[in-house]
């Protein structure tokens, strides 16, 4: 029986975008471990994998203020707040879960461990030799951020620039937040690895990526930008996504409003996710005022906040805690987010359209970025845009063809792709490889 063990941080969207990988390696007989938070123990179980719970000191509920863990943080912006949460949230509990990894692979070894990008105790266990450590899989549900002569620092929300001149952009832009912005990161990664090898970190902790044995972007090469020097171990997988059905079980409740998605106006979904949801005068609050006057449906999705604690909503407008998004997004005409990069995937397999609004924490201005860039929708690079602003970008993306003809376009390219298969391909490889390797060492 092959042993899949995987990592993820302790937060809700990290965890759900690998419980399809759970479900589809448990569910061909593989035997499953799933280290992450502990309070997502039923949820990882009913998969059919087994939940291993991170050690107390770096588990965390990600449903909490981050800002009152951390008041700096509220004041930061763009690098400078990616940095800290790199620094705070990401690498100094690597140490532990590098720790927390390799007794279990010890005690009782992986063939594989799959891990989460944000999960940088990845980058420390690279600093063991295959087969004191098993073959890591980089489980990309988030923008790539590895670097490249090709693109901006991950986290500045830049699109590629052309030619030498982007490339000379770039370098300096690479130099400068190197030393600037990512220099404590970087100390603190150097540390901890010193400690575990004995040597400095032999590469920039954020792209440890490049060094794994396979990198598995969860998305088509047309949504990433195109990296001259990309490593030969970046595989893209298509979405991996779980269904979920309209009717049965497991399915969520459908709310009385549901016939009214019958095709008659134009339906515009309106969401903050799973995650930032904590204030909807963010986005949802200016987005129910600033369409209240269209002729249009709004179904608004509150990522599991009690419908009550909306806004009012206008006439035009229906809410649910969650809505079945293989049934919704057909009907669906303009999807507006904040740039959850799991959502975006989910629409673009459907040719929705988007409109994207994020401020600069965590990875939503790459995502952004890469909206405007494929030409899929409009963004709005504030978390709080006005409601004007987001009504002039919904009316835009309704009545021009080309936002919908690029959406649809990588919709007809992610209908080309084999999603976990595409990944349970790469893995079943690595482990034949790692396994014929052991072999033959072993033969006299």
């Amino acid at each position: 029986m092959t042993s899949i063990m995987i990592a993820t941080m302790p937060i809700h969207g990290h965890v759900t975008a690998l419980l399809p990988v759970a479900r589809h390696f448990a569910g061909r007989g593989d035997r499953v471990r799933f280290l992450t938070g502990a309070r997502f123990v039923e949820t990882v179980e009913a998969t059919g994998a087994e939940h291993l719970p991170l050690p107390t000191e770096i588990d965390f509920d990600d449903r909490q203020d981050f800002n009152e863990t951390f008041p700096e943080r509220a004041h930061l912006k763009g690098t400078k707040a990616l940095a800290h949460d790199i620094e705070h949230i990401f690498v100094r509990p690597g140490l532990a879960q590098h720790d927390t990894i390799m007794a279990l692979h010890e005690a009782d070894p992986a063939d594989v461990v799959l891990i989460d990008p944000a999960f940088l105790g990845g980058a420390f266990l690279l600093g063991h030799p295959l087969g004191v450590r098993p073959p890591i899989v980089m489980s990309g549900f988030c923008p790539l951020m590895i670097s490249s002569r090709d693109t901006a620092p991950s986290g500045m929300g830049l699109t590629p620039l052309r030619g030498p001149l982007g490339r000379l952009r770039n370098a300096a832009l690479a130099a400068i937040t190197a030393k600037a912005v990512f220099g404590p990161v970087e100390r603190t990664a150097d540390q901890i690895f010193h400690q575990l090898h004995g040597r400095p970190i032999p590469f920039a902790v954020l792209d440890w990526p490049r060094h794994v044995e396979a990198i598995v972007q969860f998305t088509v090469p047309e949504f990433e930008y195109p990296r001259s020097d990309a490593p030969a171990t970046l595989h893209f997988a298509g979405p991996i996504t779980d269904p979920v059905p309209v009717s049965g079980p497991l399915a969520p409740p459908l709310p009385p409003w549901w016939p009214e998605l019958d095709g008659s106006r134009p339906v515009v979904h309106l969401t903050q996710g799973t995650i930032a949801n904590k204030d909807f005068g963010q986005l949802i609050e200016p987005a129910l005022d600033g369409l209240a006057d269209e002729d249009i449906l709004i179904a608004v999705a509150t990522g599991g906040r009690r419908v009550e604690s909306l806004p009012a909503l206008p006439a035009n407008a229906h809410a649910a805690e969650f809505l079945p998004y293989d049934d919704l997004l057909p009907k669906t005409d303009v999807y507006v987010t904040n740039g959850g990069y799991g959502g975006v995937q989910y629409a673009l397999r459907y040719g929705v359209p988007i409109v994207a609004a994020a401020g600069s924490h965590e990875d939503k201005p790459e995502v952004l970025a890469r909206v405007a860039w494929t030409g899929v929708g409009r963004r709005i690079t504030t978390e709080t845009p006005s409601p004007a602003q987001v009504r002039r970008a919904v009316r835009a993306v309704l009545h021009d063809n080309r936002y919908r003809d690029a959406a649809r376009r990588i919709a007809e390219r992610m209908a080309t792709t084999r999603g976990v298969h595409r990944l349970a391909e790469i893995v079943d490889d690595l482990i034949t490889d790692r396994r014929r390797t052991s072999f033959t060492q072993q033969q006299p």
